[in-house]
């Protein structure tokens, strides 16, 4: 039924929409941190739906078909954004075994032991003893508040999360990762440096039938990155994952990906003059025929339960 509804608001050929699917991690079992982040059951329980739904394509041709006007009728892609070693561990089986293709979009400086500046002030947060942070103990780290951070229970451990990446999430990438770093050694913690695939997990994942797209090398706010520095971080991601896997890569996402904010014209235009052939915001709605394949969006499904589930996919094919 939920199958028939589907390819009445979204229907094939040259009327086709095209839903695409962000998401990050898959945790292997809920994260206290994070409740409302996926973990392998809600994972294993969205596959069920979309294949209920939908109709699910790998995202190149998705694309392709969009721009011919031949979409079936339901049109899906399931996309990952940046690279976590849990997309390998625990969301590659799950995939295999309800029958889905997805695309990994890969930071590629962080492959291989690295870690985003973000999972550092998490991780930090995580494993700190201290029940709070200090106005000494935060000095030198601009921005934060200057009176005590507590961090006694998981909700003012998430709360000193929200801060502390709200403020650094816009600043320059060097000073963002100084920062980070920095505030982790006030934290008093040995921060995990498995976080993230190894170059043998990607090249694993595009063993499996998965698709691998680039997402820059350090994961910047494009918008804020001089054009040089930007076309290095998108050109350089790309480049090194082609010799990663010995094949070309055509598809790239923008970091946080919202439109305006995060990146802007200028570097969908460098996306598209470096010959990639799509790239992917986090704008929700879905995709049409005319519209910009440089700026496919995408949406992140929360929802707990498969009627929400539905009618969520079923609001964003009317963005």
């Amino acid at each position: 039924m939920l199958k028939s509804l589907f390819a009445r608001l979204s229907p094939g050929g040259r009327g086709g929409r095209l839903s695409v699917l962000i998401f990050h991690r898959v945790h292997a079992a809920a994260d206290p941190l994070f409740p409302d982040e996926v973990d392998a059951v809600r994972f294993a329980a969205v596959c069920d739906w979309l294949r209920a739904c939908c109709c699910v394509l790998p995202l190149d041709e998705a694309v392709r078909r969009l721009r011919e006007g031949s979409l079936p009728a339901g049109a899906a892609a399931i996309t990952f954004d940046d690279g976590y070693a849990d997309n390998h561990a625990v969301a590659l089986p799950i995939l295999q075994a309800h029958g889905l293709p997805a695309t990994f979009f890969i930071a590629t400086g962080y492959l291989d032991g690295g870690r985003m500046w973000n999972d550092t002030v998490i991780e930090a947060v995580r494993l700190s003893p201290l029940p709070a942070l200090e106005s000494g103990e935060l000095a030198g780290l601009p921005g934060l508040p200057a009176g005590p951070l507590p961090l006694g229970d998981v909700a003012a451990r998430r709360a000193a999360i929200a801060t502390v990446i709200g403020v650094l999430k816009y600043r320059p990438p060097a000073e963002r990762s100084e920062l980070a770093a920095r505030f982790a050694e006030r934290c008093a913690v040995r921060l995990p440096d498995d976080l993230m695939m190894s170059g043998g997990q990607v090249r694993a994942l595009r063993a499996a039938g998965m698709q691998i797209g680039a997402h820059t090398v350090t994961h910047p706010i494009l918008a804020r990155l001089a054009p040089a520095a930007a076309r290095r971080e998108i050109a350089d991601s790309r480049d090194q994952l082609e010799a990663l896997l010995g094949e070309r890569i055509g598809l790239f996402a923008y970091p946080n990906g919202r439109p305006g904010t995060d990146y802007l014209p200028e570097q969908v235009a460098l996306v598209r003059d470096l010959g990639f052939d799509a790239a992917v915001s986090t704008a929700w709605g879905a995709a049409r025929s005319g519209g910009d394949p440089f700026q496919i969006p995408r949406f992140t499904p929360w929802d707990r339960t498969r009627l929400r589930f539905a009618a969520r996919l079923a609001r964003n094919l009317w963005q």
